[in-house]
């Protein structure tokens, strides 16, 4: 886990806030941060000012389809279950 990147740095390795991530994936803050509470997303390192960060590519997708799960009826804990 990577921490106390500056912001030229965590874009380098494509790392986004979770407000980023929030952002693209049309998902408020409250529930990204939810998520990860919950072991749905990993958190990899941190900001300067202890921001979370995620990996972009593969946090965006797991958000989406984390969406589309619940779409279906599924619930959180199954959801959990089903990514291990």
């Amino acid at each position: 886990m990577v921490k106390n990147l500056k912001r030229k740095d965590r874009l380098k390795l494509g790392l986004l806030k979770l407000g980023e991530i929030a952002s693209r994936t049309n998902t408020l803050p409250s529930t990204i941060r939810y998520y990860s509470n919950l072991g749905l997303l990993k958190i990899s390192g941190y900001t300067q000012g202890k921001y979370r960060l995620f990996k972009k590519d593969e946090t965006v997708a797991r958000v989406l389809k984390i969406k589309e799960l619940k779409q279906r009826g599924l619930t959180l804990g199954e959801i959990k279950k089903r990514f291990g």
